[in-house]
């Protein structure tokens, strides 16, 4: 198992990659081509650490058709391009496992890089069988809130996914980590390594703005607000997984 550990968070603006900035290996970048093209290039010039990119070509399930594999394939190789230190995703068959076939197919395409295989974990029928496919698969790390609704809540779990790996791959806890949680989480789990969005919320600097319309579903972000990652907390996070790793 890594001896570092890493945090994580994602959808980038400039402020945010700056609050990235720390030592070398102590912290991981992940980045989404969901909301816009390309940008491992501009966070790399950004931060100081690696930067890890998700390959998901829409939200809802992790069941992909043929054409948005190819999307994927794509997206891999763009984010090789232009510099990803590792990619980030996840695919399950319509039952509930692992699609190994796909897996295979999308790892081949992003050798040499590491690769991470993400929360469609927590969507599995049997994460103990999962977690043996992963590993024979070659996944580096799983990043999972042990099939719950966060990473405390499946806490238990978690640590018994980091006790079946023995080395074999990382498990990294995930989903509602803060700054309130994370020693508790780091010492159940016997995790290294952990994700979390260490985000705020900043007001946006419209002065105009339209209150009856809002671009997306009723229960998305407010229109006038911007999620951007928070220096404060991403160094009291730093501090805390310091302190107990």
């Amino acid at each position: 198992m890594a001896s570092s550990w890493r945090c994580a968070w994602t959808r980038w603006s400039p402020p945010s990659t700056r609050s990235a900035e720390g030592p070398a290996g102590s912290s991981c970048a992940r980045d989404s081509w969901k909301e816009g093209p390309p940008r491992a290039w501009v966070v790399k010039q950004c931060v100081r650490v690696p930067v890890f990119v998700m390959i998901r070509p829409r939200g809802g399930d992790f069941l992909y058709s043929d054409r948005e594999v190819e999307v994927m394939k794509a997206d891999i190789r763009l984010a090789k391009l232009h510099g990803a230190d590792g990619l980030v995703f996840g695919a399950l068959t319509e039952d509930g496992r692992i699609d190994t076939e796909l897996c295979t197919a999308l790892l081949a395409v992003c050798r040499p890089l590491p690769v991470t295989f993400h929360r469609a974990f927590d969507m599995v029928h049997d994460p103990v069988v999962a977690l043996e496919t992963l590993i024979s698969l070659g996944f580096e790390r799983v990043l999972t809130s042990g099939c719950d609704s966060s990473a405390l809540e499946g806490l238990s779990l978690i640590k018994r996914l980091a006790e079946q790996a023995k080395g074999r791959i990382v498990v990294v806890p995930g989903g509602g980590i803060t700054e309130r949680n994370l020693q508790r989480i780091l010492e159940g789990s016997t995790a290294s390594e952990f994700h979390c969005s260490a985000r705020s919320a900043r007001d946006s600097g419209m002065k105009f703005r339209n209150p009856n319309v809002a671009m997306g579903a009723s229960f998305s972000a407010p229109e006038y607000s911007i999620k951007v990652a928070d220096v404060a907390k991403v160094r009291t996070l730093n501090a805390i997984a310091k302190n107990i790793l």
